[in-house]
């Protein structure tokens, strides 16, 4: 029998986090680890004390059709990547790898294709992350490194904010 990969152990631990996950539009479970050790884990919810999608049935982005990756703003959660973020000291996240799992509520299965928004990848960033590996199915998953997103500055070439 062949062993799990580093890799797909800790992205099923992302992927059971993602499973406390309330968003209706998709669950999100992130953890991040260094030295292979957890460092700590976040999926996507509303903030504490306040109501959840999951609890009022009712999603605003999806309402207006706000297509993915834009108007984050008018969303009640807290991203996983945030959540796991917020719950680390800076010490233990620099140089460590953030892993993310999403699942499609709706259908319960793995959904490829996702990365951090923009505004996590500054959070990520700023955190001193190296490595953001995403789970692309049960066994694919692709690999980004922090740098890149530095390097490939979204704001290079425009004028003002």
């Amino acid at each position: 029998m062949e062993r799990l990969s580093k890799e797909n152990y800790y992205l099923d631990i992302a992927q059971t986090v993602a499973e406390r996950g309330t968003c209706l539009r998709r669950k999100f479970g992130a953890i991040i680890v260094n030295n292979d050790s957890i460092v700590s884990t976040g999926y996507a919810g509303a903030p504490r004390g306040r109501v959840n999608c999951c609890d009022i049935n009712f999603c605003l982005r999806e309402k207006m059709n706000i297509p993915r990756g834009e108007r984050y703003e008018l969303c009640r959660s807290v991203h996983a990547e945030a959540n796991a973020i917020i719950a680390a000291s800076r010490e233990r996240m620099i140089g460590a790898t953030l892993y993310l799992a999403c699942i499609d509520p709706k259908t319960g299965a793995v959904q490829g294709g996702t990365c951090c928004c923009q505004m996590c990848k500054r959070m990520v960033i700023n955190a001193g992350i190296a490595k953001v590996i995403v789970r692309e199915d049960k066994e694919n998953f692709s690999v980004y490194n922090v740098s890149d997103w530095i390097e490939n500055d979204d704001s290079l070439g425009q004028i003002g904010y």
